[in-house]
This record gives structure tokens, C-alpha cells and sequence, in this order.
């Protein structure tokens, strides 16, 4: 497979760009993108050998199935069902942006994501180019640009290094942020949870709806996960789903 890369940096000029990527993806290839965050590996969410391809791509297995990312909030009721208010309030108000929200997935949904127990993790990037693309394609599976265990790509380059011509087309932003992950809140329980503090912190979370703490296992402390620049993405992940970056 052949590997383009493509700027995306100018909204006047990415149309192109972001056409060879969605063609990319309606034939079953890998895209990596630039999102708010670090670069991400993407793949129609409902062709099975395209995420399967992903995962490979990282050098993984299906116990640790990608998010989905959206363009928008009404794909929420497309891809999960029994949202609770509350979290739909936290998407009104966090998306688009560092919020990722996990939820019990569709039943009739046609995808295979991995070993997600019947969840989905869903976010809105605030990435103009990912949000363009995003429209265009409709929901994709996505997971941080990088092989387990390295670091995250921060720039386009970083992500041809590590992942070459598995991914048929890269969008170049420039370098991205970095730093600090989404925040994972839990809404498949009877109340929300935050599983992972990151970009939106529990107060601000508390000033929209009840959110709890995640109380931690007794027992010996876990290992502690990646730092800002690594595998935050794949860090400590909620049951039945990766965490997204």
C-alpha cells in the first residue's frame, strides 16, 4: 500500500486532501488525522476488516477496541442507546472537546469493534481538519497514531515513522497539542462516573450534572500509565473499551 501525505492546515486548501482520505476510508484503508489531542489511526467503524486492520496497524489485540469518534452531537443517539440526561447534558456542553463519554452501544449497529462488552466510547474532537473529515465520513474508529508501547505522534512525520504504509493517507496539521487526555465518563451505570481525569476536570464536570468519583480497587496500586506524550489513549481503560485519548 502506497502512503500519501497530504496538508491540512489550511481550510481553503484541504479540500483535496480531505477527499483522498475519505476515499481512503470507503475502501477500507487507514487514515491518520490530526485531532485536539495527539494524531489518531482511523477506519470506517463499521467495516470489521478496516478495524481489524487498525489494531494491526498498532500492534494489538481486540481486547482493547478503539473509540469512536463523531461529527456531531445528534450521531450520539445513532450510536448509543438509554443515553441518560445527564450525559447528554455533558456533550451539549464539553463537545465539541476533551470530554469522551462511554455508553451502551446500539444493538442493531452492523460493526465490530472488538471486545466491547456492548459499550461504545464516543468524543467530538475540536480539531477543524478531524471535524471536516468527520462529516464526510460519518463516525470512525479511532485510536492514537502510534505502536503500543511508543509514544503518541504529535506531528504527521512521527506518524509515518511508526505506522509507514500500513495507512494509506495521512492529514498533516502541523503539530498538535499533546498533553493531557480526555476525560472518561461513565454513563452504562446508574449514575455517572468519572473514570479517568483529564482535560475537564471533576468540578467543572459537578457544575453541569452529579458526576462520582471512581473509587479505586483495594488491593496493591496499579501501574501507573504512559505519561502526556505516550499512550495516554490506551492508559488504564474502562471495562469493555479503550480509552480515548
Amino acid at each position: 500500500m502506497s502512503t500519501d501525505l497530504h496538508d491540512v492546515r489550511d481550510p481553503a486548501g484541504w479540500g483535496p486532501a480531505i477527499d483522498e482520505a475519505v476515499h481512503a476510508i470507503s475502501r477500507g484503508e487507514l487514515v491518520v488525522l490530526p485531532t485536539d489531542t495527539v494524531y489518531g489511526i482511523g477506519a470506517d467503524a463499521f467495516q470489521p476488516d478496516a478495524v481489524a486492520a487498525l489494531l494491526a496497524a498498532k500492534g494489538r489485540g481486540r481486547q482493547m477496541p478503539p473509540p469512536v469518534l463523531v461529527p456531531d452531537l445528534r450521531t450520539l443517539d445513532g450510536l448509543a442507546t438509554a443515553v441518560p440526561d445527564g450525559a447528554r447534558a455533558l456533550a451539549e456542553t464539553f463537545w465539541p472537546g476533551g470530554l469522551t463519554i462511554i455508553c451502551a452501544a446500539q444493538p442493531s449497529l452492523a460493526w465490530d469493534l472488538g471486545e466491547t462488552r456492548g459499550t461504545v466510547a464516543l468524543r467530538m474532537p475540536d480539531h477543524p481538519a478531524a471535524r471536516a473529515l468527520l462529516r464526510r465520513t460519518g463516525p470512525l474508529a479511532v485510536s492514537s497514531a502510534n505502536r503500543t508501547g511508543r509514544p503518541a505522534a504529535l506531528d504527521a512525520a512521527d506518524a509515518v515513522g511508526q505506522l509507514g504504509a500500513s495507512v494509506a493517507v495521512y492529514l498533516d496539521g502541523g503539530t498538535v497539542p499533546g498533553g493531557v487526555a480526555s476525560t472518561i465518563v461513565d454513563a452504562t451505570g446508574p449514575a455517572l462516573r468519572v473514570v479517568r481525569e483529564g482535560a475537564i476536570s471533576l468540578e467543572a464536570l459537578r457544575d453541569v450534572v452529579p458526576v462520582q468519583r471512581l473509587r479505586p480497587a483495594p488491593g496493591p496500586a496499579p501501574e501507573p500509565p504512559a505519561g502526556p506524550s505516550g499512550e495516554g489513549d490506551d492508559a488504564s481503560p474502562p471495562p469493555g473499551t479503550e480509552a480515548a485519548r
